[in-house]
């Protein structure tokens, strides 16, 4: 008897389980469709028994939907009762009556919601939410008042920030967050993105920036005021790229603490990404200056050095006179340190110059051998000093030589992207000599590189050697435009056009038209010809756009007109072109990255409908 009665139970609890989840599914069936009628009835039945808060919300709306006001009070109360301490449900009552135009009643809830601000922090920040949730921002106003008076040593500055934004009042968010860094200056970066990502910092001439600017140097000025603000106004000036203004702050902000420079260093590394290379060299010559006991003294002599390379070889713009200058700071740098292992990288940058850019191919061929017999470098710093010793080798006429020291570079590191990088330059080597099976055959295992510069880079070179190869009538032609490319290796650019202009002369309709317009506009940028290279690459858009080569050309041409013509509509409008014109391209993506950049919106997708 007690089983079939114990059973009996089981069957109607499971009876019951049921109908509930039935209940349930139509409730939100008829929500979800609109029938509020419907889902009402369902929803009273289940709020019976189950009075939770998703249960209520929900009837609760089914109630305003279908004008049943009366009972939507009752519930209302019923709900407050059960839930006393829900600020949120309490502020749903207090709307309610504002929505039934009852607003003694709304007004006297929200008073007593306000009354129990106390000296309690997280309890006046609840309060504050569940008003701007709400949007009840005079109320959430006085809530912070009275919370920073009953709680003075709280700083609400995040939350009065937050309404200030709201508001639209710019100037009272940022002076939230700058004076609460004087309490909390560790919060530093916190407080840059959070300014970052409310006003707009880029141009000198917006009332956010002007605004900011004022702000922080009253507060620089005070006696005794915190460095913090100091380090904000370098920022500031570095969001705007004023960074001579920056270099000033910082400057001064060193000198002020007596410290060791690492300010200045750290703007200098900025300037560099940020390509104002003037002012980078200005924070590494004063860092220099404190003198060789300051622990950065090393490494500003780096930097200094590596800005000029990168100058040199980025923009490609200098005279016989600026090369012989930059020798010589090498060559002093390395006279007060010494060649050793811990100027690797300072001799390295030096034995290019002198290869690339002045032409001492011997000279630099020997800094490299001295370099490769230095004690103490690391396999990884040996194989960098043989590609370098293999590239110049190239550039000097002695490929084969640099096909061996390629080899054994590929050999030590099989599955490192420095050894990719050798198997991909020495196939370029035997693709020079004309030995294009060969070449082709060790592209082929490149094009599974994980490195996507290196796949790309054999990709294009394979596709062009199965383009341009194979039928004797083309052998000759393509025999001299690898030699072609050869001589522009070497910096030998008109014995290489003589090359190009006899195929166009002699193939007039070969396929390679559209790579030697191509490798011409690439020379002319290493020269720093930029005008002559953009009328090349416009040349292969003009006549060859729908070649393998019409997104490469679009690209070089904007960043032609970003990064040497400081054109930024013009480099923009390549942009968006490469994106709606090629949108299989490579460059697709980085040049998303880049509208998205000159526009101004970083966090934004960019999307080719939009453009």
């Amino acid at each position: 008897m007690k089983n079939f009665v114990l059973f009996f139970l089981l069957l109607v609890s499971s009876s019951s389980f049921c109908q509930t989840e039935t209940d349930i599914q139509l409730a939100q069936y008829y929500y979800t469709n609109g029938d509020f009628e419907k889902a009402t009835i369902y929803y009273e039945k289940i709020y019976a028994n189950d009075p939770s808060k998703v249960i209520f919300t929900r009837y609760y709306e089914c109630l305003m939907e279908i004008k049943d006001v009366k009972t939507a009070e009752k519930i209302l109360k019923k709900q407050v009762a059960l839930n006393k301490g829900d600020l949120d449900l309490r502020v749903t009552f207090a709307q309610f009556y504002e929505e039934i135009d009852e607003l003694t009643k709304s007004r006297k809830i929200f008073e007593e919601i306000l009354e129990e601000v106390n000296s309690n922090p997280g309890l006046t920040i609840q309060i504050y939410q569940a008003f701007v949730a709400r949007g009840k921002f005079e109320l959430a106003k006085a809530c912070l008042d009275k919370g920073r008076k009953l709680a003075p040593s709280y700083p609400f500055n995040f939350q009065y920030a937050d309404y200030y934004s709201l508001m639209g009042n710019k100037p009272e968010m940022m002076r939230e967050y700058i004076e609460y860094l004087e309490l909390q200056p560790n919060m530093k970066e916190s407080i840059q993105i959070a300014i970052n990502s409310r006003v707009n910092l880029s141009q000198s001439d917006s009332p956010d920036f002007i605004a900011l600017k004022e702000l922080l140097i009253a507060k620089t000025q005070k006696a005794n005021a915190p460095l913090i603000y100091s380090e904000m106004l370098i920022w500031l000036f570095i969001q705007n790229q004023n960074f001579n203004g920056a270099f000033i702050q910082a400057q001064a902000l060193d000198k002020r603490v007596q410290g060791d420079g690492s300010r200045v260093m750290e703007l200098g590394l900025v300037c560099v990404e940020n390509k104002s290379y003037d002012i980078a060299r200005k924070c590494f010559d004063y860092i220099i200056a404190l003198g060789s006991s300051q622990p950065l003294y090393f490494e500003a002599q780096k930097s200094l050095l590596n800005t000029r390379f990168i100058e040199i070889t980025t923009n490609r713009a200098y005279s016989s006179a600026e090369i012989q200058a930059t020798i010589q700071d090498y060559t002093d740098a390395l006279t007060r340190l010494g060649k050793s292992k811990f100027t690797f990288q300072i001799i390295l940058e030096l034995s290019h110059i002198k290869a690339f850019y002045a032409n001492q191919i011997s000279e630099s061929i020997e800094l490299l051998t001295n370099l490769l017999a230095t004690p103490g470098l690391t396999d990884m710093q040996r194989a960098q000093v043989k590609m370098k010793l293999a590239d110049v080798q190239v550039l000097g006429g002695d490929i084969w030589e640099a096909s061996l020291l390629y080899m054994q570079v590929d050999n030590d590191f099989k599955f490192e992207q420095i050894g990719n990088e050798a198997k991909y330059k020495n196939a370029r080597v035997f693709y020079f000599d004309g030995e294009f099976d060969f070449a082709q055959g060790q592209l082929n295992v490149l094009k599974e590189s994980t490195s996507k510069m290196i796949a790309n880079d054999a990709l294009q070179l394979s596709v062009m050697i199965t383009d341009n190869y194979g039928l004797d009538s083309n052998y000759q032609a393509m025999l001299w435009f690898a030699t072609a490319e050869r001589l522009i290796e070497q910096h030998r650019y008109d014995s290489a056009f003589v090359l190009f202009d006899s195929i166009q002369i002699t193939f007039p309709m070969h396929a390679l038209a559209d790579e030697i317009l191509f490798r011409k506009g690439k020379a002319m940028e290493d020269q720093g010809k930029w005008t002559a290279a953009v009328d090349y690459y416009s040349d292969v858009l003009k006549f060859h756009s729908d070649d393998i080569l019409g997104d490469d050309a679009l690209f070089r041409l904007a960043e032609i007109e970003e990064y040497q013509f400081q054109n930024k509509e013009k480099a923009l409008e390549y942009y968006k072109r490469l994106v709606i014109d090629f949108k299989g391209s490579l460059f697709s993506t980085e040049a998303r990255a880049r509208i998205r950049s000159l526009r101004g919106d970083a966090n934004i997708d960019v999307d080719s409908d939009e453009l």
